[in-house]
């Protein structure tokens, strides 16, 4: 009886694995119980607990069996299946959806990590009024099914994946972009947000990824070179007449060998409509970290000879026909490429403008340096305001540039950018102000306007400056007239400095009395300019000689791609002044 009573269970409680207890079980535990109180032969408690039911050896084994063959037929079943014989009916599908033509080279089902299928070589044909080359290419599209769909008996699908495809965009003559209808034909299909939780009346639209993808621009025939490559690529319904895009990548040139060209960022909403022109759109765009030799690569196919970088940030908001555009351009340690200079230049550029007719008019076109001279207009800065009736035929762009006491050390500042030659003690001073108007329909030629820098000097640390008093110019078919300016040289009287600037380089009039040494202090104060002066002067006086000034007259020629040279000159003694012995 001792060994029964070791053997029974006295606890009232069943743990997790503890079989049920019969009547006739309850009974005799009762009786084991009562024996046990009354017995003198001590008992462990740990012995009176209920003992775990254990799951048999054999039907464990058997368990382990059927998840093992479950994963197995996970893994090599999908394979087997042959789902192809609805590769046309998928195709078709596809190509209703789009309003395009769709091409799929076979179709395979997957089981892990969760179902779907994998489409291989899928193809968009495009329309062929305007490409003959597909709208799109993928290797290999993944489709994510939503498995709770099938309990409903209706396939929806969650995600569809894009790996490294190839979209080329085409723009006619007309102004109409091919993907125009792709577009539209979409926001005819009703479809629920992409992240709503329950299933409704509309199957919830998947989301779209790509990624590794080639952003091609075409204009009519002719493939730009121009790309965005390396691009990630994302786009969902956030609200059932809302689209949310995601698109990054980087800028390139086919026919070029940049290789650093910063990141291009796109974002925002697009919404639906019945026309390109009513489509909703609220997007930001920014091209961040970019380097000014790769941007020049891309956007002019070679280097402008410039380093620094730069970030541009734009803001649409409106329609695809009718948006406002905000940008932003920082530029930071702008320089040349083939030297360092003592300080490099900061910018900050901000602009405003109205696109209409899907972005091909520009109208009150504004843009500020510094940023504050658009809200501004007594700001010291420079402003910009065009007008640009249509952006793929520039002739008949107007524009009219205001400068506004714009610091005469900050164009000292830029002529650093162009030459290290210049004296690091050079010094200037005033404020430019004047107006410059353009129409391109005449290029060069019509640019028109006059230019003043009042109370300007120009000097070499703490010596007698050159120039103090006005300096002025004026702009009329394509050449800037440099009115003359009076240069105090050494002599009693000024010698006096006129020019002309164009397209091709400039050229310079130097004329008056001149003390030589003074004449090349400022010959070596600004080399570009005084480069091949000291040749055609007299020699120099010697060392027991008091130096007289001497009369000069001076042509100087320069071209943006050579250097200085003067020619014809005139110099003998300033009348009234005989060498001293």
């Amino acid at each position: 009886m001792q060994e029964q009573q070791e053997g029974r269970e006295t606890g009232h409680e069943a743990g997790p694995e503890t079989r049920p207890e019969s009547e006739a079980e309850a009974a005799e535990r009762a009786i084991d119980a009562d024996l046990v109180a009354n017995s003198s032969i001590e008992i462990d408690p740990e012995d009176l607990q209920p003992k775990p039911w254990v799951l048999p050896e054999r039907r464990r084994v058997l368990t382990v069996a059927g998840i093992i063959l479950v994963l197995l037929s996970l893994v090599l079943l999908p394979p087997l299946i042959s789902v192809n014989r609805f590769r046309h009916r998928i195709t078709q599908s596809v190509s209703d959806s789009l309003g395009r033509p769709v091409h799929i080279d076979n179709i395979t089902l997957n089981m892990l990590p969760l179902p779907g299928l994998t489409l291989e070589n899928f193809v968009v044909e495009d329309d062929p009024a305007f490409s003959a080359e597909p709208v799109m290419r993928a290797n290999s599209v993944r489709v994510t099914l939503r498995v709770s769909s099938l309990w409903r008996r209706r396939v929806e699908f969650s995600r569809i994946s894009l790996d490294d495809p190839s979209l080329n965009l085409v723009h006619r003559a007309d102004g109409r972009w091919n993907i125009e209808s792709i577009l539209l034909q979409a926001s005819k299909i009703e479809a629920a947000p992409t992240a709503q939780q329950r299933a409704g009346d509309q199957p919830r639209f998947p989301y779209i990824e790509a990624t590794g993808a080639r952003i091609n621009v075409k204009k009519g025939l002719e493939k730009m070179p121009i790309a965005l490559t390396e691009a990630d690529l994302a786009l969902w319904l956030t609200q059932p007449n809302q689209w949310r895009l995601r698109l990054d990548g980087h800028p390139a040139r086919s026919n070029t060998a940049a290789t650093d060209t910063g990141t291009l960022r796109v974002q925002g909403t697009l919404g639906t409509a019945s026309s390109l022109d009513e489509v909703a759109i609220d997007l930001t765009t920014e091209w961040r970290a970019a380097p000014l030799g790769g941007v020049s690569w891309v956007l002019i196919g070679r280097d402008a000879g410039f380093r620094g970088v730069m970030a541009l940030r734009t803001s649409m908001q409106g329609t695809v026909g009718n948006s406002q555009i905000d940008a932003e351009l920082d530029l930071n340690d702008v320089r040349r490429a083939n030297f360092v200079p003592e300080h490099t230049i900061d910018a900050t550029i901000h602009c405003t403008a109205q696109a209409t007719a899907t972005f091909h008019k520009i109208s009150n076109f504004r843009c500020g340096w510094p940023s504050n001279a658009l809200t501004n207009p007594a700001t010291p800065g420079l402003t910009l305001a065009a007008e640009v009736p249509d952006v793929l035929h520039w002739p008949g762009a107007t524009g009219e540039v205001n400068l506004t006491a714009v610091p005469a050390s900050g164009l000292l500042d830029v002529l650093r950018l162009t030459s290290k030659r210049l004296a690091p003690d050079l010094t200037a001073s005033g404020g430019i102000s004047g107006k410059l108007t353009c129409c391109a329909a005449d290029g060069w030629s019509a640019l028109s306007g006059h230019l003043a820098i009042e109370n300007a000097t120009v000097a070499i640390g703490k010596n007698t400056a050159f120039v103090n008093g006005d300096i002025a110019g004026d702009l009329a078919g394509g050449e800037l007239l440099v009115q003359p300016v009076e240069l105090d040289l050494g002599a009693p009287q000024p010698a006096q400095l006129d020019g002309r600037i164009d397209a091709n380089g400039l050229t310079l009039h130097l004329a008056g009395p001149a003390l030589r040494a003074r004449l090349l202090q400022l010959a070596a104060a600004v080399p570009p300019i005084g480069d091949g002066i000291q040749a055609e002067l007299p020699a120099a006086p010697t060392a027991n000689t008091v130096e007289a000034p001497i009369r000069i007259d001076l042509t100087g020629n320069r071209t943006w791609t050579s250097g200085e040279t003067w020619t014809a000159p005139t110099a003998k003694p300033a009348k009234g002044h005989r060498p001293a012995h």
